[in-house]
């Protein structure tokens, strides 16, 4: 889990400052692989809802860091441009890999953070 949050921290980093993007977007895809799948194999066998309802905020931040990984592969291969118009491709796909990887992070750290609370009150 810890070499795909640093490999996905890599990519990301890589490719905000351009540096080799088309080689550091398969990183971060390979990364976020490794830290969701990890994740999702974690489990909660308990009976609180809040825990619960966390895990599920989990889960939705790691298809965010999935999603936006395949977005910014295709922020430099230009994959589904083909499949649109270059109107609503630049709309609505190209460069919003980084709002669906902020958007993972937000929820990460807030899941992580209450779902540790809830822990220490038991």
């Amino acid at each position: 889990m810890l070499s795909g949050a640093i490999l996905m921290a890599l990519g990301a980093g890589c490719c905000a400052f351009l540096w080799h993007p088309r080689v550091f977007s398969w990183v971060f895809l390979a990364g976020a692989l490794a830290f969701v799948s990890m994740q999702w194999q974690q489990r909660y066998d308990g009976d609180n809802p809040t825990i619960r309802r966390l895990r599920k905020i989990l889960i939705a931040s790691g298809v965010f860091f999935l999603v936006g990984g395949v977005s910014l592969i295709d922020t430099q291969y230009h994959f589904f441009s083909r499949f649109v118009s270059y109107n609503t491709y630049i709309t609505y796909i190209y460069n919003k890999w980084v709002m669906l990887m902020l958007a993972g992070a937000i929820l990460q750290m807030y899941s992580t953070h209450r779902i540790s609370n809830e822990l220490e009150k038991k």
